[in-house]
This record gives structure tokens, C-alpha cells and sequence, in this order.
């Protein structure tokens, strides 16, 4: 069930940023305000990410406050479908700013609920495996239904389908098992001081710091990646062989997601040898390699495959940072991290997507680039932030100590 939940809340969320593109474009013949929309979708990730983490974990009714923040969620794609190029766009700017708002329940709120579903050990590793795999099979339908569904009807039609999914999920969250609401609310700080410890936590605890940076950096560049893929395929000097064609960017999306499936599935199936932390690095130099190979060779058919191997490399990455969280959270803070940890994530991606759209002008090739080099940079970044540290805080973590073990 919560699988499902995931998957269908995620697919809404995923097929946003090419939704918002080709509506834009369709309506405005631009891409340039579906960028800024979708900038406006992702800011709130950051803003309202302490909040809802916190609220999340005292509410006193959580099946009515994760229902109603997805029935939220899905009431913004709908009503966007219907006024962006009609409305003004401060209309839409605002429905972009309240959907966007519920944003960090569909991302790391969800995925904190698994804390309390599954065991610590084996069984709550692959647990996070096909929990990120629930994100690439979502991007993977969503970019391919979006795709599909405007190019066969309307990009309207597509963002409605998107909206649906989301309503769906709106009403399956509340079968989820929540903890008794006496045990989610006792002895917990106020909300004042909870608002605070999340962050703090984040920061003083290396193994947080560090990977939340680096996701932070890659994202930048990835929330650029769909606008980039949509401008990439329409451009007769930089795409031989799908040139000219709005929905070609939908294709390269799809192959990136196809990717990052295969990548997540992988993971649950088969442990990897590695540790988590090996394999953030490893995953984001791959990602990183495929996408400058592929800014660089202008052949439609070659870019597809290397958008698939840059997804086969990203896949991964979620599933060993959602294990680094809660092996390195504190119990207290868990929801806040993992919806902080989303919510820094989606807001890094919106910058992406608006300084993508500005910088339109560059060329898509040299934007493509640039995507490839924030993911090495984000590599280079964890190693140097962890150092040695991630030792004093596995053993932190297992001691007992305000900054121990996620609750199992």
C-alpha cells in the first residue's frame, strides 16, 4: 500500500517539470514561464520543509494532515492546467507557490513513514531501495505519460493526469498504519524549539552535512535537466536526428528516468559491495561522465542511450542517501530531516530550472555541460565535507547519544 501511495503521489510530482514546460510552450509558444512556474513549485520545498516535518510527527490526526496536504497537491496541478497562458501570471504563480507547498509530504515526508514500518537493518535498506525506486518509476511513467498524453491529446489533458494521480494517492494515504498519537506526541519539545532541531541536526552531524550538500549541488543541475532536454532537441545545430520536435525532450527524460529505475531496482535487488557512501560518489561522477558525453555528441539516437546510462547512475544515488539518513538521524528529528533534506533538494532544482531558463540563450549543449559538472562537484565536495568523520558519527549513532539511531 504504501508503495502505491508513493508511486502515484511521485508520479504527479514528476511529471511536472515537462507538464509545465509544454503547456508554456503551447500556450505562450515559450518555455521561459513554464520554467518560472516550476521554479515557483519547488522554492516552497525549502520554506515549508521544517514545518511539515515537525507538524508530521505531532499532529494529532496524521492520516487527515498527509490526505489533505496531497488533496492539496493535486487540487494546484489541475487548476494550473487551466490557467497558465490564460490568467494572468501572478494567478498561476500563486497556485504554483501553494501546490509547491505540500511539495516536501510527497518527497521525504512519505519516505519517513518507512522508519516506522520496517525494521533497522537488511530489511529497511531494501525498503529505502524500492522507496527511491518509486521516484524513477514515477519519473519514468510521469515523463512518459506527459509525453504521450500531450502529444496524442493536449499538454492540458496531460496535466489533469498528473493531477488525478495525485488525488488518488490523496485518499490511499489514509490506510497507511501511523504510531499511536500519544506515543508520536509525547515529551516532544515545542514546535518552536522542534522547528529548530531538524535543522541543527542537519548540520552538526558530518555524514548529514555532507551528503546533504552534495545532493543539494547535483540537484542544481538536474532541475535544470528537463527544460535543457526540451530546448536540446530543438536545436538543428546541436541534435542530429530528433531536431525540431517539442516532445523529443519528453524522450531523453524518459530514457533518464528508464535509467534510474533500472539503477534503483538493482539496488534492492542486489546489495551492493560498496558502502552507501562509496556509492553517492560513484554514482554521481557516472551521472556526471554520461551527461557531458552526451552534450557533446550531437546525435539524437547516442543521446538517448547516454540519458538512460546518466539515469542508470543516478538511481542509486536516492537509495544510498535515504539509507544515510536514517542510519545517521536522530530519532526525534527524523521526519525533519528527511523532509529538510528534500524540501533543500527541490529548491536547489528550482534554482536549476530558473537560472536554466535564463541562461536559455547560452546554448543547450553548454547548459548540459554545466549540469554534468555540478554532479562532479557535488562528488568532490562529500568527500571533502565527510573526511573522517563518518566514522565518529556511525559511532555517535549507535551509542544512544541525541544524534543516535532513526527509530526501527
Amino acid at each position: 500500500m504504501y508503495l502505491c501511495t508513493a508511486y502515484l503521489a511521485r508520479f504527479a510530482d514528476e511529471g511536472m517539470p515537462i507538464a509545465l514546460a509544454l503547456l508554456a510552450i503551447h500556450r505562450t509558444g515559450s518555455a521561459v514561464e513554464g520554467a518560472y512556474l516550476l521554479t515557483a513549485w519547488m522554492v516552497p520545498h525549502v520554506l515549508t520543509a521544517p514545518l511539515t516535518g515537525s507538524l508530521a510527527a505531532r499532529v494529532r490526526y496524521p492520516r487527515l494532515f498527509h490526505a489533505g496536504a496531497l488533496g492539496v497537491f493535486a487540487a494546484a496541478i489541475v487548476v494550473l492546467a487551466s490557467v497558465v497562458g490564460r490568467a494572468p501570471f501572478a494567478v498561476a504563480l500563486v497556485v504554483a507557490l501553494a501546490g509547491g507547498s505540500c511539495g516536501p509530504i510527497v518527497t521525504g515526508g512519505l519516505s519517513g513513514l518507512l522508519s516506522g514500518l520496517l525494521p533497522r537493518g537488511p530489511a529497511r535498506q531494501r525498503g529505502y531501495a524500492l522507496d527511491a525506486a518509486t521516484f524513477n518509476a514515477a519519473a519514468v511513467t510521469g515523463a512518459a505519460a506527459v509525453t504521450l498524453v500531450a502529444e496524442v491529446a493536449t499538454p492540458v489533458a496531460a496535466a489533469v493526469l498528473l493531477g488525478a494521480g495525485a488525488a488518488v494517492a490523496a485518499l490511499l494515504v489514509a490506510a497507511l498504519p501511523y504510531p499511536p498519537t500519544t506515543a508520536r506526541r509525547a515529551g516532544r519539545p515545542s514546535l518552536a524549539a522542534d522547528l529548530w532541531s531538524g535543522p541543527a541536526a542537519v548540520w552538526r552531524i558530518a555524514e548529514l552535512r555532507a551528503i546533504t550538500t552534495a545532493t543539494v549541488i547535483a540537484f542544481g543541475g538536474i532541475g535544470g535537466l528537463a527544460l535543457t532536454a526540451v530546448l536540446l532537441v530543438n536545436d538543428p545545430a546541436a541534435t542530429a536526428g530528433g531536431a525540431g520536435n517539442d516532445f523529443a525532450g519528453g524522450y531523453l527524460m524518459t530514457a533518464f528516468a528508464l535509467g534510474g529505475l533500472a539503477g534503483s531496482l538493482a539496488l534492492a535487488r542486489w546489495q551492493p559491495f560498496a558502502t552507501g557512501q562509496r556509492l553517492v560518489v560513484w554514482t554521481l561522477l557516472g551521472t556526471g561522465g554520461a551527461l557531458a558525453a552526451s552534450a557533446l555528441i550531437p546525435s539524437f539516437p547516442v543521446r538517448v542511450a547516454l540519458f538512460a546510462l546518466a539515469g542508470l547512475c543516478d538511481g542509486p544515488l536516492l537509495g544510498a542517501t535515504l539509507r544515510i539518513r536514517a542510519d545517521h538521524a536522530p530519532a526525534a528529528v527524523l521526519p525533519q530531516v528527511f523532509t529538510i533534506g528534500a524540501g533543500l533538494k527541490m529548491s536547489a532544482a528550482a534554482c536549476g530550472a530558473a537560472l536554466t531558463g535564463a541562461a536559455a540563450g547560452l546554448g543547450a549543449p553548454y547548459l548540459l555541460l554545466a549540469i554534468a559538472c555540478l554532479q562532479f562537484v557535488a562528488a568532490l565536495l562529500y568527500v571533502l565535507m565527510r573526511g573522517r568523520g563518518d566514522r565518529s558519527s556511525e559511532t555517535t549513532a549507535g551509542s544512544g547519544h541525541p544524534g543516535g539511531h532513526s527509530r526501527s
